[in-house]
């Protein structure tokens, strides 16, 4: 398939806001779509070329697209530069300089998908001498045969920013609408535009959403739309799509309870309590010989911590298994738990990285298994997921441990346990049903989170500005946004909490060398950067506020810790905002 087309798609979904809109025109695009480039333009939609959970980076920077379009347009790095400090944007500048390329490629042909999926892909595999030149002329080798809009586009998925506001449900809902028409047009009147049918649609809403919770549960078991497209365009049941060890999967999330009373009622009793570890969520895989690591937003660590492969290795009785853990630092001297913040440095690691595993060790806390010796367990009950887990862990402590647990149906032990937990420095507890099944990518009822403060946010940074005397050389001043949907809503702004020192917890300049890379635009001393740095903050209150584009503001937020094991999916949403509003009231 010609690249060309999915560019007029990317057009389309530029110039409307509307999330049904942009269901309706991707959908339409899925059912023209070969098999054979289904899974890939599922990919090229969502800004990328490979899985979400795929290891390979593609290792392009903005400056070295500043040689590709030097090389490909016959302009100097200077003039590009310029532009892009005007732009913003150097997808922008590659459109605006490949309408009047002084060099046309003799033979340059049309692009295909295949083509642009094959040279970008290689970006990832290249390594050693001459690796700058031969990405630059991959990348360059693209533009000398795309016409203007087309660099634009191949310049922003190089950059994995493609700026078409396409999130997982809007792919979700688009994969719902294009392979299964006859749930859809119970509800929607497709023929000229996009028509709400009126009158009474429950049940017809019903079956809908029973087909799109399939399609969440493929991507929940499988994290790739691609594949769930490729096997709906070959007639293949989902049904047939499951765990695959090495595969990350949708962890199981757990909604904050008011108190015990709360928790017990909607898990029921007598209840599974555990400590809530200030650690950071880590997938673990076997497969045979192999390990891997995966965080909460499904990125591959194995390097990372060669010392927790070495631990579950040598400690884990079996060559086949998907575990749920958290991973937490601890004291060399005191064996006491240390935050969250320090351990997470080794997250981003590249260098010394067998140093810093003797640095900062951890603990590994396994409180979950999801899959053993080739057998799915996610429709196991919870207690007998926790038998095959004893079975299996060989526990070393500091080293490897399971979970403690508290079973009870009394309130009074219930609340002595909790702030037993809390005087050895845990967040607060988890209560569990001993009956449920594991849910991936869920909040569901068969687990609660309790904790003595008010529940803080995950939020994305949008904007900074540059800081002033000796903050000059920093960004601080940070706009934060939650999430609606597949939409990133303004919800204030930050600059308590964050310390002139790394040692002692977030600073400034771990923050500013994190966002300097995501840099999208710079006017004056505010920058717009990719949301991607997600930091955990406490507030003294959520107000009501029109100056925000989420309807709230944050009175006297605080900075707690950089999330590096979150991705944009996991931040606090619109509706968990509404929420603590009006539960603070």
């Amino acid at each position: 398939m010609n690249y060309s087309k999915l560019v007029e798609v990317y057009i389309a979904l530029e110039k409307t806001s509307k999330r049904l809109e942009k269901t309706y025109i991707i959908s339409k695009f899925l059912k023209k779509v070969p098999k054979s480039d289904i899974g890939e333009v599922i990919y090229l939609l969502q800004g990328r070329v490979f899985a979400p959970w795929d290891e390979r980076k593609l290792g392009m920077s903005s400056r070295l697209l500043v040689k590709v379009i030097a090389q490909a347009s016959g302009n100097s790095t200077d003039k590009i530069e310029s532009l892009w400090s005007k732009k913003g944007d150097l997808g922008l500048v590659a459109e605006e300089l490949m309408e009047n390329k002084r060099q046309k490629t003799l033979f340059s042909t049309k692009l295909t998908i295949k083509k642009i999926i094959t040279n970008i892909s290689k970006l990832a595999e290249m390594e050693g001498e001459g690796t700058v030149n031969r990405k630059v002329g991959l990348i360059s080798e693209l533009l000398s045969s795309a016409d203007k809009v087309e660099s634009k586009f191949i310049i922003r998925t190089v950059l994995e920013e493609l700026r078409t506001g396409v999130g997982d449900g809007t792919i979700r809902d688009a994969i719902v609408w294009a392979f299964y028409p006859e749930v859809v047009k119970n509800l929607f009147d497709l023929e000229d535009g996009i028509k709400q049918i009126k009158g009474d649609v429950t049940k017809e809403r019903e079956e809908y959403n029973k087909i799109s919770e399939k399609v969440q549960h493929a991507f929940d078991v499988t994290t790739d739309f691609g594949l769930i497209a490729e096997k709906l365009k070959e007639n293949i049941s989902l049904d047939e799509l499951s765990l695959t060890v090495g595969r990350p999967i949708k962890v199981m999330l757990y909604k904050k309870a008011k108190d015990f009373e709360d928790a017990f009622e909607t898990v029921g009793t007598p209840a599974i309590i555990e400590p809530k570890i200030d650690g950071f969520r880590m997938q673990i895989h076997r497969n045979k010989e192999e390990i891997k690591l995966f965080t909460r937003r499904l990125e591959d660590v194995t390097k990372q911590f060669p010392d927790v492969v070495k631990v579950v290795g040598s400690n884990v009785r079996s060559k086949d298994f998907i575990l749920d853990t958290e991973i937490l630092g601890i004291d060399k001297k005191t064996k006491r738990a240390i935050p969250f913040q320090n351990i997470s440095q080794r997250i981003k690691r590249k260098h010394d990285i067998e140093k810093m595993a003797k640095i900062l060790p951890v603990v590994i806390n396994v409180f979950d298994i999801i899959e053993l010796n080739g057998e799915n367990l996610l429709q196991f009950e919870f207690e007998d997921r926790r038998k095959k887990l004893k079975a299996i862990i060989k526990e070393d402590k500091f080293k490897i441990e399971l979970i403690e647990q508290l079973i009870t149906s009394d309130i009074k032990k219930a609340e002595k346990y909790y702030q037993e937990c809390l005087a050895k420095g845990h967040e607060g507890v988890m209560v569990k049903n001993k009956k449920g099944i594991y849910k991936p990518g869920s909040r569901v009822g068969y687990g609660m989170k309790i904790k003595p403060v008010m529940e803080s946010l995950d939020l994305v940074i949008l904007k900074a500005e540059w800081g002033e005397g000796k903050r000059a050389k920093w960004l601080s001043s940070f706009t934060l946004a939650c999430r609606d949907k597949d939409q990133l809503l303004e919800i204030g702004k930050v600059g308590t909490g964050i310390k002139e020192k790394s040692e002692e917890g977030v600073s400034f300049e771990e923050l500013t060398e994190e966002l300097k890379p995501l840099v999208l635009e710079e006017k004056g001393k505010t920058v717009t950067v990719k949301p991607k740095i997600i930091v955990e903050v406490n507030y003294e209150e959520i107000q009501k506020s029109t100056n925000y584009s989420s309807g709230y503001a944050l009175r006297f937020p605080r900075v707690i810790r950089l999330r590096l094991d979150k991705g944009i999916r996991d931040i606090s949403t619109l509706n968990e905002v509404s929420h603590f509003y009006r539960e603070q009231k």
